[in-house]
């Protein structure tokens, strides 16, 4: 890349690319060409940048200017103006929403400032189809430091002493559970990737493979040393189809170079990775569930013991960790176990990719260090909270977590506080919500989720969830009782208790903290019949404001069961027995005569 006087890194990952990024590149570089400058300037496509709010996003080289939600049209004004002549486009940059300023320089930007990217540290930067730029960024030199220099106890123990713990959703230490799995002894063992991410709203581990496929080529390689497996299988949904691509790409470059095989950099290790497609389903997240449909069975949960570290793939010994967890592993190899240790809190050390999603102003994925709390998250790093509404809620950890308030926003996030506050770290989806959201609906919304994904082998899952989404579409039809407010707590904590795997234990998460932060929005609903938040229809109350109707007569006419009732020019009644709540007449009426609560 020394060459080039100018490089124009361009994010195609899939955000990015759905508007039209890849338009984005061709202009760029028929652009170029067309100006003569192809010996000046390179287009790069890379991955995701993290900041989707302000995507697509061109970043140029070497004066790290940042334009953002660049169109294809911008294309030529960037060529002409700042490649050629050394001119900013300045209507491009980003535009700080406080001073009102320009900013030139990511590193200036509130959404970046406090962000640590190590598992991302090369999205944005490097072509991740293109092995020479991940080598010149120290690629591949953790795996050679560790073939040559290291045994595979002294290896584990590094990853042990960094404190590193599982970014799947468990957070189980991962140098103990490499150690595990290199003490069961077997002819054939086996390094598994979970690339399984099924969060609604996540995108974390996508985002890696899409913007640096080596990173986990390599990490997958160093834990096959470690435990002594010759084998790795990546178990990727087939619904990313460019996570897919640029790994396939990854995994034949990574041969070619000698990097997987066999005497792989000249020694008498030998590992390839080959891929296993799943079909989107959420309980495989979990590492049996995954093994068995990687085995081409149905895919559930079984018991554990035996763990996979002892009988897993095949029945063989098999160590399973997620995507982000693998792309820590190359650099702490590389900067050190007590410099990955220094980051984060006492018991969970280092850095967490989040997804950050919901009514929030700067959507995007960012990667902050553990013990940064909610509120800088929240109000720093994404910008507060749309429109100027108030916050009201954040969910993380997806499906499994739970919904905390206001009264978090200063808790430090890491694995233990987020579960004591009645949540969970999870794979790292954060939605954020605000005064309009319901959260009784919220509560609903992931309970059709999970019980959609469950698999229905326990029947505390199965069946017991299914009731608790019952009771909420009950309430939410403004047919519940208070009666039913207990039984979802009780029904909650036995489904927790008796579930076979992570997904049933986890999923009563949104049922339970909503109860408890928010009561008296459940009490609104049962006691008074009104959703405080106006999102439960069947709560709906529509009514006409005398003083302001003219009795023009729109509102009875676009009512669709004829619950309006009034002469012309004279103030018109809904009857609330007849009203459905369409809102029809909301949408009709050119005076605010319509009064809804």
């Amino acid at each position: 890349m020394a060459q080039y006087k100018m490089h124009l890194l361009v994010c195609a990952g899939t955000g990015c690319r759905a508007s039209q990024s890849d338009e984005i590149i061709v202009n760029l570089k028929e652009e170029i060409k067309k100006q003569g400058l192809e010996s000046d300037a390179q287009v790069v496509a890379t991955g995701c940048f993290g900041f989707c709010e302000k995507g697509p996003i061109v970043k140029i080289l070497p004066d790290n200017t940042f334009y953002t939600q660049v169109k294809p049209e911008d294309c030529a004004e960037i060529i002409s103006e700042h490649v050629l002549k050394g001119r900013r486009v300045n209507r491009l940059l980003y535009e700080d929403p406080e001073t009102l300023k320009h900013i030139e320089d990511s590193k200036h930007m509130g959404f970046y400032q406090k962000q640590l990217r190590i598992s991302l540290r090369n999205c944005g930067f490097i072509d991740p189809e293109n092995i020479d730029e991940y080598i010149a960024r120290d690629g591949y030199a953790a795996i050679g430091k560790i073939l040559t220099e290291m045994t595979q106890s002294e290896a584990i123990d590094e990853i042990k002493k960094s404190g590193l713990r599982g970014r799947g959703g468990g957070g189980f230490p991962t140098g103990l559970k490499w150690e595990i799995a290199s003490k069961n002894k077997a002819d054939q063992k086996y390094v598994v990737c979970n690339a399984d991410e099924g969060d609604p709203g996540a995108f974390m581990d996508r985002s890696i493979l899409e913007g640096d496929p080596h990173s986990i080529i390599e990490a997958m390689a160093i834990c096959g040393y470690c435990i002594g497996a010759s084998k790795g299988l990546v178990y990727i949904r087939a619904e990313y189809p460019l996570a897919i691509k640029r790994l396939q790409i990854a995994i034949e470059q990574a041969r070619e170079y000698g990097l997987l095989g066999e005497a792989i950099l000249g020694t008498d290790f030998a590992f390839d990775i080959e891929l296993k497609f799943g079909a989107g389903a959420f309980v495989c997240g979990e590492e049996t569930a995954l093994i068995h449909s990687m085995e081409g069975h149905r895919g559930e949960p079984t018991v554990k013991p035996p763990f996979p570290a002892e009988k897993g793939y095949l029945g063989k010994p098999t160590n399973v960790n997620n995507v982000e967890t693998f792309a820590s592993v190359p650099a702490i190899f590389l900067k050190g176990a007590s410099w990955f240790a220094s980051i984060g809190t006492e018991k969970s050390k280092g850095t967490k990719v989040f997804a950050l999603a919901g009514k929030i102003n700067n959507v995007g994925l960012i990667e902050v260090p553990m013990g940064i709390t909610l509120r800088e998250v929240i109000f720093e790093i994404g910008g507060g909270i749309k429109n100027g509404k108030k916050f009201k809620a954040v969910q993380t950890g997806g499906p499994s977590g739970g919904c905390l308030t206001e009264k978090h926003l200063d808790t430090p996030i890491d694995f233990d506080n987020l579960l004591a506050a009645g949540s969970m770290m999870g794979s790292g989806g954060m939605i954020v919500m605000d005064e309009d959201d319901c959260m009784v609906s919220v509560a609903k919304f992931y309970l059709e989720f999970t019980v959609e994904e469950s698999c229905g082998k326990c029947a505390p899952c199965r069946i017991g969830n299914k009731r608790l989404h019952e009771i909420l579409e009950k309430i939410c039809a403004g047919k519940g009782t208070e009666d039913d407010l207990t039984y979802l707590g009780n029904l909650s904590l036995v489904i927790k208790d008796t579930s076979l795997c992570g997904l049933g234990q986890t999923s009563p998460n949104p049922v339970l903290s909503t109860l408890e932060h928010f009561h008296d929005e459940y009490l609104s609903h049962v006691r008074e019949r009104v959703c405080v938040a106006g999102m439960c229809k069947a709560l709906k109350l529509y009514t006409i404001i005398s003083d302001k109707c003219t009795g023009c007569t729109a509102c009875i006419r676009a009512c669709p069961v004829n619950a309006i009732t009034g002469e012309k020019r004279q103030p018109h009644v809904i009857d609330v027995d007849k009203c459905i709540r369409c809102g029809a007449c909301y949408d009709k009426c050119k005076f605010t005569a319509i009064h809804v609560q």
